[in-house]
């Protein structure tokens, strides 16, 4: 009987090791890019939406709400129904700022995230976009 049939050389299990360690070093990256482009894409997503919810307020109210946590109501009195202040996935925090008959709704990565070094983005009531990043590979003249 021939031993070889019996199974792997320690080499040809070494070098099937060596093949998957290189393979997950090239996918790892692209992974974790990936995982971030999706989650910036789904709090920008979610800041679009807080923003139509604000304009559905101050059609109901006149006015817009300064509040983001609290539940929604309809009226300027209530909030925008973000409990915890976060996007859905919790690597964002969400703010609003009034001024006057305006509004900006900003999307803060949380520290600790994989987001964190991903920059913060806006939107106001004029529909205008910003983004703060501190590589410019996805926010480009400071638009998102």
């Amino acid at each position: 009987m021939d031993r070889r049939t019996l199974g792997f050389t320690l080499i040809e299990v070494m070098v099937a090791v060596v093949l998957i360690a290189i393979l997950a070093a090239i996918a790892y990256p692209s992974y974790r890019d990936y995982i971030i482009r999706s989650s910036r894409s789904a709090a920008q997503s979610e800041l679009v939406e807080l923003s139509s919810v604000q304009e559905k307020i101050y059609l109901n109210s006149n006015g817009y709400t300064g509040d983001v946590a609290s539940g929604y109501n309809g009226t300027s009195a209530g909030g925008l129904g973000k409990t915890g202040g976060t996007t859905a996935d919790q690597k964002y925090v969400l703010s609003l700022a009034l001024s006057g008959q305006s509004y900006t709704l900003t999307a803060t990565p949380v520290a600790g995230s994989t987001q964190q070094a991903d920059g913060t983005f806006s939107i106001a009531s004029d529909g205008s976009r910003t983004c703060a990043a501190p590589t410019p590979k996805w926010c480009t003249n400071a638009v998102w």
